[in-house]
């Protein structure tokens, strides 16, 4: 069952030219996956989720009888590349040296789509096999996950027994992801003059009193469910906070607002953060009303390492790296995070790319693990479905 690794790092290349960040969209990405997938022998559905942002998804029967439904995920959009002066290659030349892809989404996350297309076009190479594999290239992920949500409400999910999203994690076997809280805290005051603030009622000093006890709410989450083994802690973090025109320092504000991020373990009941910061942000508040408007909704994943699609992974990094399979965790979310809250799916994570490589300047992955990966995932393909060697 052999990979042609030459090809699929050309491929992974081809993929880094394109500058698939929000803004631009996806759609030149999707198109080279489209069309090395129908190269393949597949038909892939396009969906557009949103204008120039398309999923791209195929499913290919084994033709080996009845089984399984594995599926592998991977998303085509990538984060800006920011200041080109703080980069020392071009983020768009996909250059190869020293063994080494280098540009923006090298390894986030366009090197584990390559090796999970690949690694399914050997599978289907080596003969009929039980079952089928759905291979799904999704946009947004790197936004609010529109391609995954999409995915999930159009049904094509249904019927699958287990997913291996691709995300870059050092190797790592990856069954338990953090859940994310995307909240924000609006205070209506009333405008006044600022020499007279008698006559209005100022929403920056509730803003203040939040933040302060913000900080012991998250103190009091961290000792309540203490750190994960491979998550760490919880975290409510506040990352904007605005209030009043610059240019007015005269005038006191008539509203203000922050937005936390808020990052969770498996045992966080998200319902009762909510809460908790809704209560807290109306004592702030005082005469100043407060609201809180959840704007994303992402759990925690847990997924079991004895689900048979972790198992599968675990049994094929061992049998193509001959190391035990090392597992940790993903400390923001992925994909996966959506396909489990949405679609009820076991889902699981691994790929090639430094686990922390990802959005920083330089950004790279070696050849060597996009192969590794390849091989993994067509070993874990073949263990998961059944294939008799």
């Amino acid at each position: 069952m052999a990979i042609d690794v030459q090809e699929m790092i050309g491929f992974l290349r081809e993929l880094v030219r394109v500058r698939s960040v929000a803004e631009t969209g996806e759609a030149a990405a999707a198109a080279l996956v489209e069309a090395r997938m129908r190269a393949f022998g597949w038909s892939p559905a396009v969906t557009e989720v949103a204008p120039g942002r398309p999923n791209v998804i195929a499913l290919v029967d084994g033709g080996g009888g009845p089984g399984p439904t594995l599926a592998f995920e991977g998303h085509t959009d990538v984060v800006t590349e920011g200041s080109l002066a703080d980069w020392t290659v071009d983020p768009y030349g996909a250059e190869l040296r020293d063994g080494r892809v280098y540009g923006r989404g090298s390894a986030d996350m366009k090197a584990g789509l390559a090796a999970m297309i690949y690694a399914v076009a050997a599978l289907q190479d080596a003969g009929p096999f039980p079952g089928s594999v759905l291979v799904c290239a999704l946009a947004d992920e790197e936004g609010m996950m529109l391609g995954a949500k999409q995915a999930c409400a159009s049904g094509v999910f249904d019927g699958v027994d287990g997913v291996i999203v691709c995300e870059p994690e050092d190797g790592e076997v990856c069954a338990v992801a953090k859940g994310a809280l995307r909240l924000r805290v609006s205070f209506a005051g009333k405008m006044a003059h600022g020499a007279m603030p008698l006559h209005g009622r100022n929403p920056l000093p509730a803003l203040g009193r939040l933040l302060s006890a913000a900080g012991a709410l998250q103190e009091r989450l961290q000792e309540e469910h203490g750190e994960h083994e491979h998550l760490g802690a919880v975290y409510l973090t506040p990352t904007v906070a605005s209030g009043g025109v610059a240019s007015q320092v005269n005038v006191i504000p008539g509203s203000a607002e922050v937005y936390f991020d808020v990052r969770t373990i498996p045992g966080c009941d998200h319902a009762s953060i909510v809460a908790a910061v809704s209560s807290l942000a109306r004592e702030a508040g005082g005469e100043v009303v407060a609201s809180v408007t959840v704007i994303d909704d992402r759990p925690p994943v847990d997924t079991p390492v004895s689900h048979p699609v972790v198992a599968a992974l675990a049994y094929a990094h061992e049998a193509v790296t001959g190391s035990p399979a090392r597992y940790g965790g993903v400390p923001g979310t992925t994909d996966g995070t959506i396909l489990s809250r949405d679609a009820g799916l076991a889902t699981v994570v691994y790929g090639p790319g430094g686990k922390w490589i990802a959005h920083q300047t330089d950004e790279f992955v070696l050849v060597d693990e996009v192969e590794r990966c390849a091989h993994v995932y067509l070993a874990a393909a073949r263990r998961f479905l059944g294939c008799v060697d």
